[in-house]
């Protein structure tokens, strides 16, 4: 039995809202929990409804044991030692296993194909030092040496890593070129998403424009004619969910994202299914040996078929990266 108590953040927010945060699952899986009478306020059900106060004592009983799911592929491998490695996560693939995720994940992936992994400071996340959303394709670090963990936080947490990304935004951004300054945290309202609050965790990313099109009616009217955007994107801090964030706060939510507020009509009119967002590039200092590491990783199939049919053009990662120099 998970025991939460609702904190003063917390206070008002609806019985589901709070379970599918503090479990960080979808509210819809939440809510059906609540509906199946795993959940109590105060040692009594409860509608998804309840508003709930503070103090509340919520009580989320353990679900029923499931049987395990098969390691799913090693995704490529784009660079390996005996200290680190960096693959190409695929879009769907959760990193590491967590609530609502308990297996399938990248981590299963890995210890399956017998690759040495960092112990780590959480278990149930070895070798994990950064992590992509689940719909996020691209590069990610991880370590197989306790060596390699330590030298890759750290450098994570001095922002001696760069980490460069590819996204098409809904709209254009106020400036060709920013930087964003906003501090990011739970957003209050709904606590399975993040926002940019006054109290959150500072947070920095910087864009720079690289193409803009005009996504017209499509026959039929299955679209609204409407701008989109391609932005090379550098994170100076790596919060959750933070360019999704930090780009909706413009008013220019990444394309795909409906969390965020992109609108579903230029996805649609484009084919695109998922958040079109790309780590294309990554650079560190090896944590041993120094060396310059620097890895780049091409658009997967959906998402370059996606700029093509945008009218946008199709970059390489090493042109993610020149826009820096440019």
């Amino acid at each position: 039995m998970n025991r939460f108590e609702v904190t003063s953040d917390e206070e008002g927010s609806r019985l589901d809202v709070f379970v599918a945060g503090r479990l960080g699952v979808p509210r819809s899986r939440a809510a059906a929990r609540i509906d199946a009478g795993e959940v109590r306020v105060g040692g009594e059900p409860a509608p998804r409804s309840r508003r709930l106060r503070l103090g509340d004592a919520v009580e989320v009983a353990e679900p029923a044991p499931t049987a395990p799911t098969a390691a799913p592929p090693l995704p490529p491998v784009r660079y390996r030692d005996e200290h680190l490695l960096v693959v190409a996560k695929p879009a769907g693939l959760v990193v590491h296993p967590g609530a609502g995720h308990p297996d399938g994940t990248l981590v299963d992936a890995l210890v399956a194909a017998g690759v040495p992994l960092a112990p780590g400071s959480e278990g149930h996340r070895p070798g994990i030092v950064h992590r992509l959303d689940r719909d996020t394709s691209g590069l990610l670090l991880v370590a197989s040496s306790p060596e390699a963990f330590a030298g890759l936080t750290a450098a994570l947490s001095a922002r001696r890593v760069t980490r460069r990304y590819l996204a098409v935004v809904a709209g254009v951004p106020p400036e060709a070129r920013g930087r964003i300054e906003a501090p990011i945290g739970r957003d209050p309202k709904d606590r399975t998403r993040f926002a940019v609050v006054a109290d959150g965790k500072p947070a920095t990313t910087r864009y720079r424009t690289l193409a803009t099109a005009e996504i017209a009616d499509r026959p039929g009217g299955a679209s609204q004619p409407g701008e989109v955007t391609s932005l090379a994107c550098q994170l100076g801090t790596g919060r959750t969910h933070q360019l999704r964030v930090h780009l909706s706060a413009l008013r220019t939510p990444i394309l795909g994202d409906r969390t965020y507020g992109a609108p579903a009509a230029l996805s649609r009119a484009i084919g695109l299914h998922r958040p079109f967002l790309h780590a294309a590039a990554v650079g560190v200092d090896h944590p041993v040996t120094g060396e310059r590491i620097e890895v780049y990783e091409p658009l997967p199939d959906e998402l370059r078929t996606a700029l093509e049919v945008a009218g946008l053009p199709v970059p390489a990662p090493e042109e993610v990266v020149a826009a820096w120099d440019a």
